[in-house]
């Protein structure tokens, strides 16, 4: 039986380990014990935080771990990468994923390679009296260079709040770094691709929905996106490229792109890791019918992963709880059509501000086999 380690145990990693168990893989979850579902469900649990690397690393020899991974983390990616390439199992280098999960070295990265990418400028605390933005136009945007779940973003309208922004940009940061980018104005969606010894398969391409400015705090998805094949074809090229340019090889990817009024994608981000919100873990094969999680499971165990799609193609959502107008939608579902409900989610009390992903109030997810099943559930507000 080969042994998968698995980093976190959240309900967004849980189906990463109850796939590996389905496909007869022995799972290793490594955690902060904090009564998470993945606990539980996890052949062995190590109450381990991961950002402990060398700990787990050793943890991992003794094992004699088969493969690491783990889905929808930055920070998780960068522990399993460490250790992969630690113990030689199939991963990405270390380099390609340090590029994508620091905003700034991914821009440095396409900017070398000719990506289309949004001009950005690297800010710290030493230089952030002194950065120079009067070459940029207006709006910005301020976010932190290794974050990722709309933590400290912030658009920025005029001069007079940068230093405000980068605030709250740096109390997020890992590094206490920022990047201000020049904003790209156009539809918001993400692309979705999991990868072979440098050959990107592409499986989705969803449509985000956002709070808009300041914060751009994620309230839903849907798949597949609705635009033309065209810029479907137009996007992938972009996306396929620039996966070369981090130097992509091995496993899931989440590109955040906005296509601007002209039809032009640009790249917002990329990360070298499934796209969390539930996109990898539920839309991408409630969509297509390919089984997403067993192919990124798969590939840290050094494995093809089998694309084949296992079911008809549908429509996929997610639609995230901020208000009571969310959470009526839902009872509504239950009531006229909870056949097409996949997945609802603890619902935590209204108890609180939306600040950013981390602490919105729950979720549901939902497929049907028409747009018409779902549209109206859409968090179109």
């Amino acid at each position: 039986m080969k042994k998968l380690a698995i980093l976190g145990a959240g309900d967004f990693q849980n189906p990463l380990i109850l796939k590996a168990e389905e496909k007869g893989y022995e799972t290793h979850v490594f955690a902060w014990r904090s009564g998470d579902i993945g606990e539980k469900t996890a052949d062995h649990f190590y109450p381990v935080s991961t950002a402990e690397k060398d700990k787990i690393l050793d943890i991992c020899r003794e094992i004699g771990i088969d493969g690491i991974c783990a889905i929808g983390s930055d920070f998780n990616n960068i522990t399993a990468t460490y250790i992969a390439n630690e113990l030689g199992l199939t991963a990405n280098s270390v380099e390609t994923v340090e590029r994508s999960t620091n905003k700034h070295l991914m821009r440095e990265t396409f900017a070398q390679h000719g990506d289309s990418s949004p001009k950005s400028i690297l800010v710290t605390p030493e230089n952030r009296e002194s950065v120079d933005i009067s070459e940029m136009r207006f709006p910005l945007i301020v976010k932190p260079t290794d974050r990722s779940g709309s933590r400290g973003i912030t658009r920025l309208e005029k001069q007079a709040d940068l230093q405000s922004a980068l605030d709250d940009a740096f109390s997020c940061s890992w590094e206490h770094a920022a990047v201000v980018e020049e904003y790209v104005t156009g539809e918001e969606f993400s692309v979705e691709y999991i990868s072979w010894k440098g050959e990107h398969h592409f499986l989705q391409m969803t449509k985000k929905f956002t709070t808009g400015a300041p914060h751009f705090i994620e309230t839903g998805h849907f798949e597949p996106a609705l635009i033309s094949n065209e810029l479907v074809e137009r996007t992938k090229a972009v996306v396929s490229h620039a996966l070369d340019s981090l130097g992509v090889q091995y496993g899931a990817s989440h590109s955040e792109v906005i296509i601007d009024r002209s039809g032009k994608p640009w790249i917002v981000e990329i990360g070298s890791r499934m796209g969390g919100d539930c996109i990898g873990s539920d839309l991408v094969e409630l969509s297509t019918g390919i089984d997403f999680v067993g192919g990124v499971a798969d590939v840290a165990l050094g494995l093809k992963p089998d694309l084949t799609p296992q079911h008809s193609k549908g429509f996929s959502m997610i639609r995230f709880i901020f208000s009571q107008e969310d959470l009526d939608a839902l009872v509504q579902v239950q009531k006229d059509c909870p056949e097409l409900l996949c997945n609802v989610s603890k619902i935590e009390p209204f108890d609180h501000a939306v600040t950013d992903s981390s602490n919105r109030f729950g979720f549901f997810v939902m497929r049907g086999q028409s747009l018409s099943q779902l549209w109206k559930y859409l968090p179109i507000r």
